[in-house]
Formats: C-alpha cells, sequence, structure tokens
C-alpha cells in the first residue's frame, strides 16, 4: 500500500448551525469532491465541503478504508483510506472548510445569483458556484430485520469495517452472501479469534474466486459456515453474546459472537439533492462534457452522480471532470479576471501556493 503510514490530517470543521460565504461550495467529501479543492485552490477560489459522514472519503473511509484500490495513476495499489488521506495532504495548502455529518437540505438562487445552501443543522453557505460530487447520493446500509437491532449498532453490530485490528481476537458473525461479505471473511478470519459466515442459501453472488476461497478456509476448519436465518441478538446493553439462528433441520439455535457484520448491501439515497431542480436522469444529473455543468447554470456535477455519453464511474473520471469544472467556475466566481492556464512544473505562483517554491 502507499501513502497509508502517513500521519492523517487533521480537516478543518466549521460550527454548524452558522452562516457562511465562499466562492464554492461543494457536496460532497469523497475523492472527486476532495480533489476538485486542489483545482479550485489553484485559481485561489476558496471551497466549502459539505458531506453527511463524520470523516472526508466517501465511500473509500466509509466502505473500505483498508481495501485496495488499483486504478489510480501512478499508485500501483493504495487503500482508500490512504487515497483520501494523501489527498487531504494534497489539499492542505488551500485550508478547505468542511461541514461534516450533515446533509445538504435545501438550495435557493439569491436574487444577486449566487446560491444559498442549507444544511439539516441550521448552517447556511452562500458562493456563486455549487459543486455536486454526492457518488451516488447518501448510502444507507440494508440492515437485518431483527428486534432491539438499534441497541447494538455501533457496539457490536456493524455495517462497514473501519479498522480491522477493532476485531482481533475477537468471535466474529459475518451475515450476507455478496463480495463485501465473503471479502471480510477472508480479511479477518486470520486476526479473528473465529469466524462465522451465515448466509440463508449456499449460493453466493460472490466473485468465484472469493468463494473458492471462503471454501477452502471452512475445509480447513478456520470459518464456520452456516446455511441459516438469522433470527436474532442475544446479549445486554448494546453488548453481544450470541445471535440467534433457526435452520428446518436444525430449528432455533445460537452462535456465540462478540460482533455481528452484516452486510447485505446497500440502498443509494440522493435525499434532497433531487429537489435542487435539476433535470434527473435515473436519479443521476445529466451535464455537458466541456465543463460538467448542469441544465442549472452555475451548478456543476463530477464523480458518479453526473451523467453523459460514454460516462466511466471511475476515480480518475472524476478527477478530469474536477479540473475542467475548475475552470469553467473561475469564470463565474471572478467575472471580469483572466484566467491563465499554468502548469505546477513551471509556474513559481502555483508552486508559491502549495508551499514548495
Amino acid at each position: 500500500m502507499q501513502h497509508d503510514d502517513a500521519a492523517p490530517v487533521k480537516v478543518q470543521s466549521a460550527e454548524p448551525g452558522e452562516a457562511y460565504e465562499t466562492d464554492v461550495i461543494i457536496v460532497g467529501a469523497g475523492p472527486v469532491g476532495l480533489f476538485a479543492v486542489f483545482e479550485l485552490g489553484l485559481l485561489d477560489l476558496k471551497a466549502h465541503i459539505v458531506d453527511v459522514l463524520d470523516r472526508p472519503g466517501g465511500q473509500c473511509a466509509e466502505l473500505y478504508p483498508e481495501k485496495p484500490i488499483y486504478d489510480i495513476p501512478a499508485l500501483p495499489v493504495v487503500s482508500g483510506q490512504g487515497l483520501t488521506d494523501a489527498l487531504l495532504k494534497q489539499i492542505e495548502p488551500f485550508h478547505p472548510t468542511f461541514h461534516l455529518t450533515q446533509m445538504a437540505e435545501a438550495l435557493e438562487r439569491l436574487p444577486d445569483g449566487k446560491f444559498k445552501l442549507r444544511t439539516e443543522l441550521g448552517t447556511t453557505i452562500t458562493a456563486p458556484v455549487l459543486v455536486i460530487a454526492a457518488g451516488g447520493g447518501s448510502f444507507v446500509p440494508r440492515k437485518p430485520k431483527i428486534d432491539g437491532l438499534e441497541t447494538y449498532e455501533g457496539k457490536s453490530v456493524h455495517y462497514a469495517v473501519r479498522q480491522m485490528e477493532r476485531f482481533r481476537d475477537r468471535h466474529i458473525v459475518i451475515a450476507g452472501g455478496g463480495d463485501s461479505a465473503l471479502d471480510w471473511v477472508l480479511n479477518l478470519a486470520p486476526i479473528a479469534k473465529s469466524t462465522t459466515l451465515i448466509h440463508r442459501r449456499d449460493d453466493f453472488r460472490a466473485a468465484p474466486h472469493s468463494v473458492a476461497q471462503m471454501r477452502k478456509l471452512v475445509a480447513e476448519g478456520k470459518v464456520r459456515l452456516e446455511i441459516s436465518e438469522l433470527k436474532g441478538l442475544v446479549g445486554a446493553d448494546g453488548v453481544l453474546s450470541a445471535v440467534s439462528c433457526h435452520t428446518k433441520e436444525k430449528g432455533a439455535y445460537e452462535i456465540r459472537c462478540d460482533d455481528l457484520l452484516a452486510f447485505y448491501g446497500l440502498t443509494m439515497k440522493l435525499g434532497p439533492i433531487a429537489e435542487f431542480g435539476l433535470n434527473l436522469n435515473e436519479n443521476l444529473i445529466p451535464v455537458d462534457t466541456q465543463k460538467f455543468e448542469t441544465s442549472e447554470p452555475g451548478i456543476f456535477a463530477i464523480g458518479d452522480i453526473n451523467f453523459y455519453p460514454g460516462k466511466l464511474k471511475l476515480i480518475l473520471c472524476g478527477f478530469h471532470e474536477g479540473a475542467l469544472m475548475a475552470q469553467a467556475a473561475f469564470k463565474i466566481a471572478r467575472p471580469g479576471e483572466r484566467l491563465v492556464f499554468l502548469y505546477t512544473t513551471s509556474s513559481t505562483d502555483l508552486q508559491k501556493k502549495l508551499g514548495v517554491a
């Protein structure tokens, strides 16, 4: 992995409920939104970033922080968290302001043409440019239908793995039959005290290679496979002691565990962005391919949230879209000013901004 050993970069978080003004509002703090901060910063445009998660990184930090990514240019392999940390380090010279754990709730265009964004916590941000970099929207895990589940969430029931070490020497149960469930069986089995995979049928949606590896671990006695229905949780005060299961053959029975990791997939919700007055195409935002501007002048969409002919949902494509968006954003935020295209390799002005001159 590359960049994973770097010290975490501190982000500047704003107080919720206050009013702010800036050059560009970015909705979404995933890799594409973070790189957009860099491209805007090179043009002296300040950015405020709004995200419903409690940390920057989007899907990379929330869903697979320790999972390797292989298609980032010049990085043969980097984890989701490693990529996030590197991007945060890259934008550090531009001092972006983050509004985390807040959903963008409402948007209005003011008489002077600027946008005023309001979050669910009462924060307002005013800017001449709005950039939507919200991936597929807000990701909501599909949860098992179990009574009392909320009591255990965040303590003993998890929908993502943020730190593998959290599960070292623990008795864990992983529920699900897709790629996420199988991936974490393979990754956590070597460090957990015991690993049990529960799925309602002996047929898996995961990659065949992962399924084969899982079955090999089962045959070696390193993983327990239960073809069963997950029915309930056993424990107290949010601390699990077992999960209860049921099959026709065995009836009701329990499996000892300290943690339940439920991977039943994710539901994408566009949320209030759908009310921004944009022309949506199957919950995606159509844009042009010159500026990646939406049907509403001054609002841009980059990354997985947008749609155009030939679109590829790749992080590197989102980086390209962010670079072109920034050029167009400058003309809106700085009307009348001349835009001079410069290269970071040869421009001492850009190098001074980056603190490397």
